[in-house]
């Protein structure tokens, strides 16, 4: 047995779609049970009429909103392949179904058909009737509104309460480049299959991109749509190459917009005034930031080895915390001094231009004989930030008898939090045994992990966090393998 169904959506034109059933010859009685079965296989299909017979099945699963838009709302599919940016080419007219109403009605009406109106951000909901001067014509979703039968009861009561027909027209919508989101666009013009990067780090109003290889013959239409699409990115940049070691930066390229990389960031209520292209910044570890902050109390002392431009540094230092900060990079050193000056914690906060092991064995060596002779109830709480993903746990050798004098109360010893990547399938485990092989101790009782954030599929950033232990910190000391 073969039927043939007229299937026409919405804006879309009519389509045969054939469809095979077993042969029904044995029973008339069989007929309304495969009939059942039948019509329980069409109702999957959105608006399906069986030609010879009247009946409409109406009832229509709900799709998907990304689903939806990728068949009426994306863009013309001959933009496929462009890699200089043609805003005209991505003009598109639409068939919308929509309801003629007066002008006076249209607040009241709106808050009844928020099931029926077309969600589309960019698009009118309310348009003017190019007919009627004293009319509206309100946008409904081609996908659930086809005849005045589709709306609900409660929807009819309405508009027969304000006297208004729930006949539907049809309206031509012409879409244009402003109507389309940056990731229809991409999806649109980059290969057909290919990930699509829509997504990005903001640092003020630059846009910080790490595009793919299949990306990059598009890199300056998609760093153009970048700045198109989010209001305030005046320059999109794409890395190209990885966080340089020593001075944690990284080259990048101009896709489009501004050459200016001197930028300007507010986290956590605090300002940040940096050259984008000479230091480091993460937006992503905004969080991790005031994690770290919460952990120190007033009085309590801070040695940040690789600073940056001060993000632990200020947000401390405003908890009237001693603090001592330093980096290598002459541009971060730079810029932190600048950024203590402009966040007025300057005189809480000295500042060093030193490589981070010189940091540790000079500045930080000096300034812990002097705090651990002090008597135990003038002793504050010392906390060391190591973040340096890519090596700061090589930089704990540092520690290895440090000290000359006799061990303190257990109590008053630093406390560690120390950066790494890993992409072991056990990251946790990962890290203690590392730390603690350069350590020359065990960890594994005496440490806690956290899970800082995913850099990348199966690539994980940590933070160890332990009070170094007196057999590391002090000569002499007996320690316990690891």
């Amino acid at each position: 047995m073969v039927l043939w169904i007229l299937w026409r959506p919405f804006g879309f034109s009519r389509r045969l779609l054939k469809l095979e059933s077993h042969s029904i010859t044995e029973s008339k009685s069989l007929i309304p049970l495969a009939w059942t079965s039948l019509t329980q296989t069409l109702s999957k299909a959105p608006d399906i009429l069986l030609l010879g017979q009247r009946k409409l099945f109406s009832t229509m699963p709900e799709i998907e909103t990304h689903e939806r838009d990728s068949e009426l709302f994306s863009p013309p599919s001959d933009v496929r392949g462009m890699t200089k940016l043609d805003r005209t080419a991505f003009k598109k007219t639409v068939s919308i179904p929509v309801l003629k109403v007066r002008k006076e009605v249209v607040s009241k009406l709106m808050r009844s058909l928020k099931r029926a109106a077309l969600q589309r951000p960019g698009v009118k909901r309310v348009i003017e009737d190019p007919e009627d001067k004293e009319s509206r014509l309100i946008m409904l979703d081609p996908y659930k509104m086809f005849t005045h039968d589709s709306f609900e009861k409660a929807e009819l009561s309405v508009l027969e309460q304000l006297n208004v027909s729930p006949q539907i027209s049809e309206y031509k919508l012409e879409l244009t480049y402003e109507n389309f989101k940056s990731e229809e666009i991409l999806r649109a013009v980059l290969p057909e299959g290919q990930d699509v990067t829509s997504g990005f780090s903001r640092v003020g109003h630059i846009a910080h991109l790490n595009l793919r290889d299949h990306q990059l013959p598009f890199k300056h239409l998609i760093g153009q749509v970048m700045i198109d699409k989010n209001p305030g990115i005046t320059s999109a940049v794409n890395k190209i190459n990885n966080i340089d070691n020593t001075y944690r930066n990284f080259q990048m390229e101009v896709l489009s917009g501004e050459q200016n990389m001197l930028t300007k960031v507010r986290e956590n209520n605090y300002t940040y005034e940096f050259d984008f292209s000479k230091v480091y910044w993460n937006p992503r570890l905004s969080t991790e930031h005031s994690r770290i902050t919460e952990l120190l109390k007033p009085g309590d002392v801070l040695f940040d080895v690789f600073a940056g431009v001060g993000p632990f540094a200020i947000p401390v230092a405003k908890k009237n915390c001693t603090v001592f900060a330093n980096d290598l990079n002459p541009e971060s050193h730079k810029w932190l001094l600048h950024n203590c000056k402009l966040n007025k914690v300057d005189q809480k906060v000295k500042v060093f231009n030193l490589d981070g092991k010189d940091f540790l064995q000079g500045p930080i060596k000096e300034e812990l004989m002097q705090l651990l002779s002090l008597s135990e109830e003038r002793k504050p709480s010392v906390h060391i930030v190591m973040n340096l993903p890519a090596k700061a746990i090589e930089f704990l050798s540092a520690f290895k008898s440090l000290l000359d004098e006799q061990p303190c109360s257990s109590e008053l010893l630093p406390i560690v939090h120390c950066y790494s990547f890993s992409k072991d399938a056990n990251p946790t485990e990962d890290v203690r045994q590392r730390a603690g092989a350069v350590l020359g101790i065990s960890l594994e009782a005496c440490s806690s992990v956290y899970l800082v954030r995913n850099v990348a599929p199966n690539k994980e950033m940590l933070c160890i966090t332990f009070q170094i232990p007196a057999a590391v910190l002090y000569k002499n000391q007996t320690r316990n393998p690891v």
